[in-house]
């Protein structure tokens, strides 16, 4: 039993150091993705603002708003196009701006407000990498810690529920074998 607990102690504290180092790769190309949604919308919503410096001094609300006043309804539904991309550009960028940030907090950002779509897409293209930068190793050795000390836990707790049963079992035994004997001395 010691040498399994040695071997699944060893395994499980490579296997996460290997996983620890991979997060930061995972998120730098999440964040790579992130800055090519947000470089698409910009160049979605360059047009109109092209427009609004024509005719409004730059100023894109008075665009859409001229665009949301008006009776036909193909330029009103334009007007609500223009919005959802200024709502676009100025999420995508608050989201680039957090993944601007320590790894630690990138890591706390992507648990939070991570984009499931996104993510699906990072996922599917990702290619594994190991940082190797001070932040990236630490991670990783961090992880592996706590991997490590989640793993005794549940060991711990496997064996003190398996010495438990085993007692139960011994104890139930023992007292059957007692009834046992009471009954052969009374016969």
């Amino acid at each position: 039993m010691l040498f399994l607990r040695g071997l699944f102690d060893r395994l499980f504290i490579a296997g996460a150091v290997v996983a620890g180092g991979l997060v930061p790769g995972f998120i730098a190309q999440y964040r790579q993705r992130l800055g090519g949604r947000l470089d698409q919308a910009r160049l979605d919503l360059e047009p109109w603002q092209r427009i609004a410096d024509q005719f409004y001094q730059g100023d894109l609300d008075k665009l859409i708003q001229y665009h949301l006043n008006s009776k036909d309804a193909t330029f009103h539904a334009e007007g609500s196009v223009i919005q959802s991309l200024i709502v676009t550009v100025q999420r995508l960028q608050s989201a680039v701006d957090a993944l601007h940030s320590s790894l630690f907090h990138q890591l706390g950002y992507l648990t939070l407000h991570a984009d499931a779509g996104l993510m699906r897409a990072t996922v599917t293209d990702w290619v594994p990498t190991f940082a190797l930068s001070i932040e990236g190793v630490l991670f990783a050795l961090l992880f592996a810690v706590a991997v490590w000390l989640v793993f005794h836990f549940f060991w711990w707790l496997f064996a003190l529920i398996g010495s438990w049963l085993l007692g139960a079992v011994h104890y139930a035994y023992s007292d059957d074998a007692a009834n046992r004997s009471r009954r052969r001395t009374r016969e």
